[in-house]
């Protein structure tokens, strides 16, 4: 057609969030953390609504502060989404060897968990006594409220409870509320019979540069793993964990 002009309409773009994804893209530039002058000054916003923005990304777990440091580090939640994009394969290769140890001295099943979004999908498994069971549950996903593995990630990482308040408005109650405060607290979550009869666990949290990025769980018969020798298992999971990561560091 002759003297027709096409124009194809630019979309609106919303301010507020076009600020939020350039500041994230400059702390990730500065190798994941800055301070609010060079974050200001990069963006060209201003410091007080930087301010306000980080404040708002810290409140939802994308951006968070570290004790004795003035630089905004990313949070859990947006290394969450860089782990969706390919990062499961590494963290399942060096944790293996720590699921195995974990499995050996407990008798009982390992299981390695990551949060993907608002639920917890499992990225290994070691089962000692059933080895060819355990590849059944890899890959498998699971609602956070109701299972240990899900209530570290709740207790440990920010913003994670206002997602699942988001797309499930009743899920976290008070009790549910309770166990997570007791889980900061201990450092552990344990599951009796919640998420299957019969069956108790143990779960801890896997830190990395201080960002919880999966869960280390124990699964066991509940008559083999009553409550009291669940929180010794627990502590047998920290030591491990730790030489882990002293290993890592190496």
């Amino acid at each position: 057609m002759t003297g027709t002009c096409i124009v194809e309409n630019t979309p609106k773009l919303i301010q507020s969030i076009e600020r939020s994804a350039a500041i994230l893209e400059i702390i990730a530039q500065e190798g994941g953390a800055a301070r609010l002058q060079r974050i200001a000054s990069v963006s060209g916003i201003g410091k007080t609504t930087a301010h306000n923005i980080l404040q708002t990304l810290g409140q939802l777990g994308y951006v968070q502060r570290r004790p004795g440091d003035m630089r905004y580090h990313l949070g859990g939640r947006i290394l969450n989404l860089a782990r969706i994009a390919g990062d499961d394969t590494r963290l399942r290769t060096h944790l293996r060897p720590m699921l195995e140890a974990i499995a050996r001295e407990s008798g009982a099943t390992a299981w390695l968990a990551v949060p993907s979004g608002d639920e917890a999908t499992y990225l290994d498994i070691v089962d000692i006594a059933n080895p060819a069971m355990a590849t059944s549950g890899i890959g498998r996903r699971e609602r956070l409220e109701g299972s240990a593995v899900g209530l570290v990630f709740l207790a440990f990482v920010p913003g994670l409870g206002k997602r699942v308040l988001a797309t499930r408005a009743n899920a976290l109650g008070q009790d549910i509320r309770t166990q997570i405060e007791a889980v900061r607290i201990s450092g552990y979550a344990l599951d009796l019979q919640a998420y299957q009869a019969g069956l108790h666990g143990v779960a801890i949290p896997w830190r990395e540069n201080g960002e919880v990025r999966a869960s280390i769980c124990l699964t066991g018969s509940a008559a083999q793993f009553p409550r009291h020798r669940l929180a010794r298992m627990a502590w047998m999971m920290m030591r491990h964990a730790g030489c882990a990561r002293f290993n890592n560091a190496e």
